[in-house]
């Protein structure tokens, strides 16, 4: 076989091999899945009267092991204030009257925890009413790993006031938290709502009459 000859049957192996390089590097470069995010509220409210927040921890139901027993609220608690604090809103502690009060929840089963396992306090699940659309939403869409669920709570009204789901399909232990907490900041873009969601979310609570505990 003569050398141009060669030359032919060689570029569609080099063309094989470069386009096998582009993939690798693509998935190399892939960023992680975003966990998947919900957020529900109250539509009636003003939240621009909302100055100051609280936090005061949550309920964790996890199933496997954490990289240390105060990892998740700790995390919680930091992306949390951190978010807060740039929408304008000032820290206080529980004792201090604050505006809202910070509550989660955290579970690792392929659906949303029944909130009724926990200790929660003063403050109620909210899991029926119009709140029970868009937790049964979200858990009957949910078949992933970790769960956290984020509560603003109106401690005048006792009422929730606001909430975030965040979710996240990782079949490593070790790094699926840290992962979660991560798109805490992200969740918190949406907080305050604005006009249009505002809208939209009253259209959607006429759609979708409250629904009882019993139900």
């Amino acid at each position: 076989m003569n050398r141009p000859e060669q030359a032919r049957n060689h570029r569609p192996l080099i063309h094989i091999a470069a386009a096998i390089c582009l993939i690798l590097l693509t998935l190399s470069l892939s960023p992680l899945a975003a966990a998947k995010k919900g957020v529900d509220f109250d539509p009636g409210l003003d939240f621009s009267k909302y100055k100051s927040f609280a936090y005061i921890g949550g309920v964790n139901t996890l199933e496997f092991r954490q990289l240390n027993p105060n990892y998740i609220t700790d995390k919680v608690h930091a992306a949390v204030s951190q978010s807060l604090i740039q929408h304008g809103l000032k820290e206080v502690k529980p004792d201090e009257q604050p505006d809202l009060v910070v509550r989660y929840w955290a579970n690792s089963q392929s659906q949303i925890v029944s909130p009724s396992l926990g200790t929660w306090g003063q403050f109620g699940q909210y899991v029926s009413d119009y709140w029970a659309y868009t937790y049964d939403l979200m858990r009957s869409e949910s078949a992933l790993d970790a769960s956290l669920v984020i509560d603003l709570i109106d401690p005048k009204r006792k009422d929730l006031a606001w909430r975030l789901y965040l979710e996240q399909k990782i079949a490593d232990d070790d790094s699926i938290w840290p992962k979660v907490v991560g798109e805490i900041s992200k969740g918190f873009a949406s907080y305050p709502p604005t006009k249009k969601e505002i809208e939209e979310k009253k259209k959607e609570r006429a759609e979708h009459p409250p629904k009882s505990a019993a139900q």
